[in-house]
């Protein structure tokens, strides 16, 4: 039997859980009493990253800065304590780098000859595992880390608390974590009780700037009603907070992705609000007499039927909308891949890194139940995957053609549900993006500068990450392939090749290093942490 306290965790994940979940959440307790209790990640061990240094240089990197630019080559980029102090060129392509190079006085030095640096990725939508899912939050983080993960946007990341003090302990690097932005959902943390009238959303919204929050995520719930909704959205705006919405089936009906852009909405996460701003021949989307919202293969089944619901590419609403969000400033957060098991199940199922990497709490929370938030495939069929199939084929185009006429798109996983594991969800997103239209460039920039831009633009300043340039942070991630060749190599699990001289097939790729705040990660060496964790409680578990 699960506690009261994981009943109610449904409540306020990733995605909106059961009506009658959000109302006993709603009546006993603030929000934040809504979220399992996540074990902060132990401190930083020795050894766990080395840095940051007077004085360190990357030697004879081709670079891929994250602004769309083409890769360039080679070049030395010196990092003083945890900022990038310089570039400069150290050679051309095809001839031998200069001997005996400046600077001589390095405290640490890394040979990139014949790799890629990019600017460290963000993660625009993620939560940290309960104990339901993990032993600590150290199961996540080395995953995000171990993947070039320098960034992430917690919507929530943990309840409010425990998400300050892992915002303060990443950003003082006493944890082996990337840096966090503390989003939480209208209303958590205070004690104010239910947040249900503007004048509670703008007082809870200026509690939340002067508590360590950093931005609202919204989840249309039954009471965020659009003038509460408006009102917060107004309110952070005036305060430099950003904003994200999962526009949930509960208010889509009123408050839709095209009414949300309008009032000020910073970041539309996942699907919800686009296609129901596009339909045709009615207001809202036609369910079958016998859905139930509560029940979650109804609830995910059914939601991609709206496919055929809509008016499609080349038309002059679907046009429309993507020019008015484009005119309000809108970014698209698609996170493609939380969903993708719905069209494939069996792929999802059976990933590589799910052996290795997945810890047995984890995989035994995606298996299809009904106590596990989106673990929703009871009787998950083809004629499921055909629906999803056809509507990713109108979100693919929608997020692209808003890509192409220069509105902005970032990269988000949400991981831990629906078979999706953190770190490797994140190179997913950007094959997906890839299958999407977006060329291998356009993916990493959405993945990088795109993100930053986005985390830093409420609060009216330049981003200090998300490009290898200098005077930026030192947030980098170094590979041994070439991405933009295969976007597979990013993978912790790498590509198999086949070997032509051996005839054998041979792992390659991985990320090498990354580096965060100056301070170096040997990504190898994380995923060793994370197997050698899942092996501990499997035999903890008895597994």
């Amino acid at each position: 039997m699960k506690s009261k306290i994981a009943k109610l965790a449904l409540a306020a994940l990733v995605f909106t859980a059961p009506a009658a979940a959000h109302q006993a959440a709603d009546k006993k307790a603030p929000a934040a009493a809504a979220f399992p209790v996540s074990k902060g990640a132990p401190a930083r061990k020795a050894g766990e990253g080395a840095g940051p240094f007077r004085k360190m240089v990357i030697r004879n990197a081709t670079i891929i800065d994250g602004t769309g630019a083409p890769p360039r080559g080679r070049f030395d980029i010196v990092v003083e304590g945890n900022r990038i102090a310089s570039i400069t060129q150290s050679g051309w392509p095809g001839l031998p780098s200069a001997a005996n190079r400046a600077p001589h006085d390095a405290d640490y030095e890394i040979d990139a000859t014949g790799m890629y640096v990019m600017p460290g990725f963000t993660d625009m939508h993620v939560h940290l595992p309960g104990p339901d899912k993990a032993p600590d939050a150290s199961y996540a983080y080395k995953l995000w880390l171990a993947h070039g993960v320098t960034t992430v946007r917690g919507v929530p990341l943990a309840a409010p608390t425990v998400a300050s003090d892992e915002k303060n302990r990443s950003a003082r690097n006493e944890i082996a974590a990337p840096r966090i932005f503390n989003y939480q959902t209208l209303g958590a943390g205070w004690s104010g009780g239910v947040v249900d009238t503007p004048l509670k959303a703008r007082e809870w919204v200026r509690w939340a700037a002067k508590n360590n929050i950093d931005g609202i995520k919204f989840f249309n719930r039954e009471n965020e009603t659009p003038d509460v909704f408006t009102a917060a959205l107004d309110e952070a705006q005036k305060l430099g907070l950003g904003t994200t919405a999962h526009l949930s089936q509960i208010g889509v009906a009123n408050f839709n992705g095209r009414q949300a852009g309008a009032a000020g909405l910073n970041t539309i996460t996942h699907y919800y609000g686009h296609l129901e701003s596009l339909l045709k021949d009615r207001a809202i989307q036609d369910f079958p007499s016998n859905y139930d919202y509560n029940n979650e293969q109804h609830r995910f089944g059914e939601v991609a039927e709206i496919w055929n619901q809509v008016y499609g590419p080349e038309t002059k609403e679907w046009r429309e909308y993507l020019e008015t969000q484009k005119a309000n400033h809108v970014n698209f957060d698609p996170t493609f891949n939380i969903y993708a098991a719905s069209r494939d199940l069996m792929r999802a199922r059976n990933a590589d890194w799910h052996g290795r990497y997945t810890t047995p709490q984890l995989w035994k929370y995606f298996q299809s139940t009904r106590d596990n938030h989106g673990s929703y495939f009871f009787d998950w069929t083809t004629e499921n995957e055909f629906a999803w199939k056809k509507f990713y084929g109108l979100f693919f185009r929608l997020v692209n053609d808003y890509k192409n006429m220069g509105g902005r798109v970032t990269v988000g996983t949400d991981s831990g549900f629906i078979y999706k594991v953190y770190g490797f969800a994140y190179v997913e997103e950007l094959e997906l993006l890839r299958e999407a239209g977006f060329t291998p460039l356009e993916a990493i920039r959405a993945g990088t500068m795109m993100g930053a831009e986005t985390l830093y633009e409420p609060r009216g300043e330049k981003p200090p990450i998300g490009a290898v340039r200098a005077g930026m942070l030192a947030d980098l991630v170094i590979v041994p392939e070439n991405p933009l060749q295969n976007l597979k190599t990013l993978y912790g699990t790498g590509f198999m090749r086949l070997n032509s001289e051996t005839n054998r097939q041979e792992k390659v790729g991985g990320v090498k290093y990354t580096v965060k705040d100056g301070i170096v990660y040997d990504a190898q060496q994380l995923l060793a942490d994370v197997a050698a964790m899942v092996e501990s409680e499997k035999a903890r578990l008895g597994e």
